[in-house]
């Protein structure tokens, strides 16, 4: 099912972790503790998706176009008199900005602008987030960085299928 939560990182979509297996099962199970009676049992299911025409947050392309239309956004929702969204943390994390509400927000308004001024759809948005703590002493990688991809076309779904875990072999 399509997520339409206010704070999702790339929109609106259908999310997964791009070759991410482990890292959505530990996520299902951070919500899982969070949240349990929104995911009770944590598992992953894997997916083969075609990105077709992909709003790629990893080609400087679409990041100029966010950079571009920004300014449009913030006069569109002034001209609304409504506020700007903020990144946000978690309660007692602030720095994390796990709640991306602006990003969202930015997105959900910028691909629908870019789409009817290219006349054409997006299938899918992928992006990569640096997350966590560095891998190691004094380190620029992040132990939970990740791409994911919002699949808004549920046609670029070709298939699904049950990923091989590590967790699964030991």
């Amino acid at each position: 099912n399509p997520s339409e939560n206010e704070y999702d990182w790339l929109g609106s979509g259908i999310y997964f972790w791009e070759y991410g297996p482990e890292r959505g099962l530990e996520w299902a199970r951070e919500i899982s503790r969070r949240r349990p009676n929104s995911i009770r049992q944590p598992a992953v299911l894997g997916a083969i998706i075609q990105l077709g025409v992909c709003f790629d947050l990893l080609d400087v392309r679409y990041t100029n176009y966010l950079r571009q239309l920004y300014p449009k956004f913030r006069t569109a929702l002034e001209g609304l008199k409504l506020p700007v969204p903020q990144n946000e943390g978690l309660p007692g994390d602030r720095k994390g900005l796990i709640l991306r509400k602006r990003d969202c927000a930015v997105l959900n308004w910028v691909i629908p602008f870019v789409e009817a001024e290219e006349s054409f759809r997006f299938h899918t948005v992928r992006g990569v987030f640096q997350e966590g703590n560095p891998a190691f002493e004094g380190s620029a990688i992040r132990a939970k960085s990740h791409i994911q991809v919002a699949v808004r076309d549920p046609a670029s779904v070709l298939g699904y299928f049950r990923p091989e875990l590590d967790s699964d072999r030991i």
